[in-house]
């Protein structure tokens, strides 16, 4: 009986073990996997339980959570202006999040650690918890300009333009956009619906083709050749001579690299600024077989390329391309083969040269709030690559890209008064579609105030076999470059 009664003691005993083991695991271990769990209605209710913070940009308020008159969902969330700042703001979904969003979400939902003190007062003083404000770099007017200038070219692409001296996010535009209140209604059935069927458009309205999307750079990437050939020796400068043929032939091929329409380019022998001015294919070729792949890719990095960079958004990697023979060189000295670049990343190469070489890390995130609008933390810019090129490279090519605009393939980015910097681009596309046109800039130039990238997709076919980089990109540059200068 004594024998019995220990067994079943024992049995009692380890059940109620694996049961306290049990309930640890489900408390500690899994709490924060079930608490996520899209079947946990609990979480789904609380998601609007709480007043989200607001998301603003020079003054104004482009998210915001409003009170319903629903028992189960307190709040929903709001977008004044909703497709212009699309791929800024993010959506707030019944199981997900995007853009600024998502990457502040803890600050904006009130949970983050660096409200603490904020939640103490207001569980003392009785008060609901009210997620902190997010005030971002972008300017109202910039991005309204941006949109609205590349929304009447009629093609997808986008405009990223950047503060040269901070770093700091003036537009972020993507095209075409979506309405991020359809994705943040409390109705889980309409709301992944129509998730799908955006997700699934050909024209990929959610991507975010400013920082998500890589490029090849064209004749934008120009730039950069010019800067590793101009630093690799330092007595050269804007009149110093390059040959230039018609075509270049290329080492271990058959075939040769013709300029852009199979013109010539010069007599055969022009300064470096006509190369930049007429966008001649074959001198930067020849740059880069005499440079070689090392000294290229060393320069693409001294640029940011390679560095991880988030905004506070993940920014997709850009790169010169894998090492490959002298003919890939060549060709990705021009900014095709397998040359990849964001926007961003172009945007960031022209506020380098902008800002006497220094590449400053790019950001989003202006100033963080609390509910009572007491400062919790405000942005500090940072240097991203401090010598990209030297400064005197940097007023070699500043110089060299007014040029450009004045008497170049840029002169549709001309603004009255304003000294503007700047180098087009058209670029192949391997799948054989229209060619992309690029613009990259920066004014004024003397002292910068805004340095850009503009990417038409396709839009070479815009306006026929002439349209360019300068012809399509160069005036959406112009349109914004007014509206950050004209204060």
């Amino acid at each position: 009986m004594n024998s019995t009664l220990k067994r079943a003691a024992v049995a009692c005993l380890a059940m109620f073990a694996l049961l306290m083991l049990n309930v640890n695991y489900l408390q500690a271990v899994n709490a924060e996997k079930l608490r996520g769990d899209p079947r946990n209605t609990r979480n789904y209710y609380e998601r609007y339980a709480i007043e989200r913070g607001r998301i603003t940009a020079g003054g104004k308020v482009i998210a915001q959570s409003v009170e319903t008159d629903s028992d189960k969902f307190k709040f929903i969330r709001q977008y004044p202006e909703a497709k212009l700042y699309a791929h800024v703001t993010g959506f707030f979904s019944p199981e997900s999040a995007s853009a600024i969003e998502q990457s502040e979400n803890k600050l904006l939902d009130g949970s983050s650690a660096d409200l603490l003190l904020r939640r103490s007062i207001d569980l003392f003083t009785g008060e609901p918890t009210r997620g902190a404000s997010v005030d971002l770099t972008i300017d109202p007017k910039a991005q309204k300009a941006a949109y609205d200038a590349l929304r009447q070219s009629g093609r997808r692409g986008a405009v990223v333009a950047l503060d040269p001296k901070t770093g700091g996010i003036l537009a972020m535009v993507s095209l075409p956009t979506y309405d991020p209140t359809e994705l943040s209604g409390t109705d889980k059935g309409k709301v992944f619906s129509r998730y799908d069927e955006l997700a699934k458009q050909k024209d990929q309205p959610l991507l975010n083709r400013t920082i998500a999307q890589t490029y090849p750079p064209g004749s934008t990437f120009k730039v950069v050749t010019m800067a590793a050939y101009l630093e690799e020796d330092p007595s050269r400068g804007p009149q110093s001579t390059i040959e230039a043929p018609q075509r270049l032939p290329l080492p271990n091929t058959n075939i040769s690299l013709p300029n852009y329409g199979g013109s010539a380019c010069g007599s055969g022998q022009v300064t470096l600024v006509f190369a930049l001015e007429k966008s001649c294919n074959t001198p930067f070729g020849k740059m880069g077989l005499d440079l070689g792949y090392e000294a290229m890719k060393e320069q693409t990095e001294k640029f940011g390329m390679g560095k991880p960079v988030a905004v506070p958004m993940s920014v997709a990697e850009s790169n010169f391309g894998p090492k490959e023979d002298q003919a890939a060189v060549a060709m990705a000295s021009i900014g095709q083969r397998s040359n990849r670049m964001t926007p961003l990343q172009m945007a960031m190469i022209a506020a380098g040269i902008a800002n006497d070489g220094t590449v400053m890390k790019p950001y989003l995130v202006k100033k963080i709030t609390d509910a009572k609008g007491d400062a919790v933390d405000e942005a500090d810019p940072d240097e991203l690559v401090t010598d990209a090129v030297s400064s005197e490279t940097a007023a070699k090519l500043r110089e060299m890209m007014v040029s450009v605009v004045s008497n170049g393939t840029a002169n549709l980015a001309q603004v009255p008064g304003v000294q503007v910097a700047g180098k087009t681009g058209t670029a192949e596309t391997s799948d054989g579609a229209p060619p992309h046109a690029w613009f990259i800039s920066f004014a004024p130039a003397d002292d910068p105030k805004v340095a850009l990238a503009v990417i038409v997709e396709s839009g070479a076919a815009k306006v026929g076999a002439e349209a360019t980089g300068g012809h399509t990109a160069a005036p959406i540059a112009q349109a914004v470059l007014k509206a950050v200068l004209d204060k």
